[in-house]
């Protein structure tokens, strides 16, 4: 068993966040928490870990845990960490993910690889992996953050919308469809990638724009540089009742008469931590099916 003095220092504090209202997880995390207790090392608990483990008095709201962090660890899927790093990423500090769903590109180690892969990491091998979030902003009235994507679809009917695509103050078209989705590297395995875009690897500086089902079959995904800033107008083509803008399929947002949406990079990156094993092409090929020799 490994003594508290193998431990990497400037990992003392650990904040602990669990997919909320899910019972498969309490085992882990469970287990998870006993381990970093049993080497005296402080557990934070967000409300969702606490709620799991029956110790409510327990809970520390997100962003304060993030504080008093040294490290964050996610205990769930995906869906769960995106929502953790858009919340944490103020912080900075790295967020390391526990998979309990299906194979998961951000949450990259099982839970019987758990303590083996968190004992390297908390000795200070791993790898580090900086990945940008995006930011959306309507008017005045709204900013929200995005790890995967920020989609601009059509909302409660069965027609396309029409919207006109500014990038760096070019002009790029005006195009009908059912909306697009602008996606940072990590989200082009998400979304974008079921709509035809391409796979980016993780830490290129590039933004895929991706049409959703549009009207003309010329319409195709352009990449553009990370530091870009995109322009969606819906001006004058398309009743803004009918628009929505969702960041990481988790948050919703409206577009009033006249207002615009802008994307642009988030100056702070989220910082994953994985074991030293991890490769990325790995996880593509186990995650989309790619077979190798017969």
């Amino acid at each position: 068993m490994l003594q508290v003095a193998d431990f990497n220092p400037q990992f003392r504090h650990i904040g602990l966040i669990a997919k909320p209202g899910d019972q498969r997880l309490v085992p882990t995390l469970a287990s998870l928490r006993v381990f970093l207790l049993e080497r005296c090392l402080e557990v934070h608990l967000a409300p969702s870990a606490a709620k799991a483990l029956g110790l409510e008095e327990q809970a520390i709201p997100k962003q304060e845990l993030a504080r008093i962090s040294d490290l964050a660890i996610v205990v769930g899927g995906d869906g769960s960490f995106l929502n953790a790093a858009r919340e944490i990423v103020s912080e900075d500090i790295p967020l390391v993910g526990i998979n309990l769903g299906r194979l998961g590109f951000l949450v990259d180690i099982s839970p019987d690889q758990m303590i083996e892969a968190l004992s390297s990491i908390l000795q200070g091998q791993y790898i580090e992996d900086q990945r940008f979030l995006l930011e959306a902003c309507i008017g005045d009235r709204h900013r929200q953050l995005a790890l995967n994507d920020v989609v601009l679809h059509k909302w409660n009917i069965a027609r396309m919308i029409e919207f006109e695509t500014w990038v760096d103050g070019h002009y790029v078209d005006s195009q009908r469809s059912d909306g697009i989705i602008i996606s940072t590297p990590t989200g082009s395995t998400a979304y974008a990638l079921s709509g035809g875009g391409p796979l980016l690897q993780p830490n290129l500086d590039a933004i895929v724009l991706v049409p959703i089902c549009p009207h003309r079959l010329s319409n195709r995904p352009i990449v553009i540089h990370g530091n870009s800033e995109i322009v969606i107008d819906t001006s004058g083509r398309t009743d803004h009742e009918h628009v929505r803008v969702t960041c990481d399929g988790q948050t919703s947002l409206r577009l009033a008469p006249g207002e615009k949406l802008v994307v642009r990079k988030h100056p702070r990156p989220i910082r994953l931590f994985h074991p030293l094993n991890h490769d990325h092409f790995n996880l593509l090929r186990a995650k989309l099916g790619w077979g190798g020799h017969p």
